[in-house]
C-alpha cells in the first residue's frame, strides 16, 4: 500500500472556505474515496504472511475491509 499526504493538509493550508474552494474540497473528497479503496482491495490481497510482516491481524484486516469508502 502506498502512502500519500493528506487532502485535507493540502486544503486546510492553501484553500479559504470561499464558495471559488467548493469544487478543490470535492475533488479532494473524491480523491480521497479512490485512495480508500485502492488501499483496501490491496489489503485483501494480502497474504497471512504479508500481514504478519505489515503488523496486521485478520481481525483489523476485516475492520477495515468492512468500512465504506467514504468512512
Amino acid at each position: 500500500m502506498e502512502r500519500t499526504l493528506s487532502s485535507e493538509l493540502f486544503l486546510e493550508s492553501n484553500v479559504s472556505n470561499s464558495n471559488a474552494a467548493l469544487p478543490l474540497r470535492m475533488a479532494a473528497t473524491l480523491l480521497q474515496w479512490q485512495r480508500r479503496l485502492v488501499s483496501r482491495r490491496q489489503l485483501a490481497r494480502l497474504d497471512a504472511r504479508l500481514l504478519a510482516d505489515a503488523g496486521i491481524s485478520e481481525a483489523q484486516r476485516h475492520a477495515e475491509l468492512s468500512k465504506p469508502f467514504w468512512r
